[in-house]
C-alpha cells in the first residue's frame, strides 16, 4: 500500500501557500475541478517537485441505485492520468435520484447523502464499486460520509458496513475521524466502537477537518479549525495502525498560512500520540493481539479484503428497492413532498436548509455575476427559487434556470439589474455566445418570445 505521509487538500485559493508548507508529503484535488488537458501550475510545480497528487471524486454517487455513469467514471480515469496518481477516491454516498428505476424525474442533490445500512444498499454499492474498479486504471477508495439524517431501519453498524463492503469488494477505504465525530454527534454513534469494527488493513489514508456545532447539530463544514474530539479521533485510531497517510481538508473561509501549518502540527502530534501507544500494546501484548484488538469474539474470521467475494443474490430487486427509497428521500428534501416514513422530520427540514444554502453557495461561486447583479438580494431570491425548484442538472444548470426564473417572474424591479441579468442569461443560455450585432440579437429575442407563447 502506498505510503502517504501529511497532506492538505489544494484549492486554487491556497495554491501559493500550499506551495510554500513545509513537511507536505503529497495533495488532494477535487477531481471535478482538474481540468486533464489545463493542470494548473501550482499542481504541475508540486508533481516536477515529487509531491504525489490524488484526485477525489464528488459526483460518481456509487451508493446510489443507478450503476455508475460511464462517461464521468472516463472523465475520473482521465484525472487520473494527467495526475500520475497511485490511487484515486470518491464516497459512500449517493447525490441523485429518480428517472428510469421510479419512472420518476431526475433530481440532484448537490450534496453526499447517507446510503442505509441494509443488505441491499450494501449489494448495490459493492456492485457499484466494482463497476467502478473496472474502470479506473488505479486502486479505488471509498470515503465514509458525514450525515445529518439517518434511515430507519438500519441493519448494521457503520463498521460492519465498511467491513463487509471492503471484505466483498476488495476497496480501499478513506477514513474521515471528522465524519466519524459528525456522525457521534448527529446520530450518537460510538467512534471507537466503529473504529474496532474495521478492516484497519484496508485504510488508504485519512481525512481530518473542522466544523462546528449549533442547536444540538453538528456541522461538517470544512470551514472551520479542526475540533479537539476529531483529533482524539485521529489518535484512537492510530493508537491502532499506521495510517499511509493523513490528510487536512479546508474548503473554504481560509485562514492564514500559519494557522493551516499549526493545524498540521496538531495533526501530527495527535499521531505521535497514537503511535506511542500503539508501540506500548505491541510491546507488552505482542502485535497479534493489536490487531484483533476491539473486535467482538462473536464476529466470524476475516476474510483479506484483497480477495473480494461475490454476493450470493441478484442485484437487481435491490436496486429498484433501494431506488424508490432514495427518490422518495431526495425528493422530500428538495422538492418539498411529504417525509417518508420513521425520519426525523427536523433533522429532514435542518438537511432541506443546508442543501438550498449549498445551492446558493455554490451557485454564487460557478457564477459570481448573479450576487453581483442581485446585491444583497441574491441570497434570498435565490432561497425562495429553491424552495419549490428542485436540481435536476447540476450547478450550471441551476444558476441559468435561476435567471431564467427570475426573468420571468419579473422579480427584478431595478431596471439596471434587470437588463444586467437578462444578458447575462442570453450569453450563457445558448449553445454559442450571444451576439452583440443588434440585428442578431432582435431575431434571437423575437425567437425566445414566438416559443414560449
Amino acid at each position: 500500500m502506498t505510503r502517504l505521509g501529511t497532506g492538505i487538500g489544494w484549492r486554487p485559493e491556497i495554491a501559493d501557500a500550499v506551495e510554500r508548507m513545509p513537511g507536505i508529503d503529497w495533495v488532494e484535488a477535487v477531481a471535478e475541478n482538474v481540468c486533464p488537458g489545463h493542470l494548473p501550475e501550482s499542481l504541475r510545480r508540486l508533481r516536477e517537485r515529487g509531491v504525489t497528487v490524488i484526485p477525489h471524486g464528488v459526483s460518481l454517487g456509487l451508493g446510489g441505485a443507478d450503476r455508475p455513469d460511464a462517461g464521468r467514471l472516463a472523465a475520473l480515469a482521465e484525472r487520473v492520468e494527467a495526475l500520475g496518481s497511485p490511487l484515486v477516491t470518491e464516497h459512500i454516498a449517493f447525490v441523485r435520484a429518480g428517472g428510469p428505476l421510479t419512472a420518476t424525474p431526475p433530481l440532484e442533490a448537490g450534496h453526499l447523502l447517507p446510503v442505509p445500512r441494509t443488505r441491499d444498499a450494501l449489494d448495490v454499492l459493492c456492485e457499484n464499486v466494482r463497476i467502478a474498479q473496472d474502470a479506473l486504471p488505479v486502486p479505488l477508495a471509498v470515503e465514509n460520509i458525514a450525515a445529518l439524517i439517518a434511515w430507519p431501519g438500519e441493519e448494521m453498524t457503520e463498521g460492519q458496513f465498511l467491513y463487509e463492503l471492503a471484505d466483498r469488494t476488495g476497496v480501499r477505504l478513506l477514513i474521515d475521524v471528522a465524519n466519524l465525530h459528525t456522525n457521534h454527534v448527529n446520530r450518537a454513534e460510538d467512534p471507537a466502537k466503529a473504529l474496532a469494527e474495521l478492516p484497519l488493513e484496508a485504510i488508504a489514508y485519512v481525512h481530518v477537518a473542522g466544523g462546528f456545532e449549533r442547536d444540538g447539530v453538528w456541522h461538517d463544514s470544512h470551514a472551520h479549525p479542526v475540533a479537539r474530539p476529531v483529533l482524539d479521533i485521529l489518535t484512537d485510531l492510530a493508537s491502532r495502525v499506521s495510517p499511509p497517510g493523513v490528510l487536512l481538508e479546508r474548503d473554504e473561509n481560509f485562514p492564514e498560512p500559519a494557522k493551516l501549518e499549526g493545524e498540521l502540527a496538531a495533526i501530527r502530534k495527535a499521531l505521535t500520540v497514537g503511535r506511542v501507544a500503539r508501540e506500548g500494546v505491541a510491546a507488552g501484548h505482542g502485535t497479534g493481539e493489536l490487531r484483533s484488538a476491539g473486535r467482538a469474539a462473536t464476529d466470524p474470521a476475516p476474510t483479506t479484503p484483497t480477495e473480494p467475494t461475490e454476493p450470493a443474490t441478484p442485484v437487481a430487486p435491490a436496486r429498484q428497492r433501494l431506488a424508490l427509497a432514495q427518490a422518495a428521500l431526495l425528493s422530500a428534501l428538495v422538492a418539498g413532498t411529504p417525509v417518508p416514513e420513521g425520519f426525523d422530520r427536523v433533522r429532514l427540514g435542518v438537511q432541506a436548509r443546508a442543501l438550498d444554502g449549498k445551492r446558493a453557495d455554490v451557485v454564487g461561486k460557478l457564477a459570481p455575476e448573479l450576487p453581483e447583479i442581485l446585491g444583497a438580494d441574491y441570497r434570498g431570491h435565490f432561497l425562495a427559487y429553491a424552495h419549490g425548484h428542485p436540481m435536476t442538472g447540476g450547478y450550471r444548470r441551476d444558476a441559468l434556470d435561476f435567471a431564467e426564473h427570475l426573468l420571468l417572474a419579473g422579480l427584478v424591479e431595478e431596471t439596471g439589474a434587470r437588463q444586467e441579468l437578462r444578458e447575462w442569461w442570453l450569453e450563457r443560455s445558448g449553445p454559442v455566445p450571444h451576439s452583440r450585432r443588434p440585428g442578431v440579437r432582435l431575431a434571437r429575442a423575437t425567437r425566445r418570445v414566438l416559443l414560449r407563447r
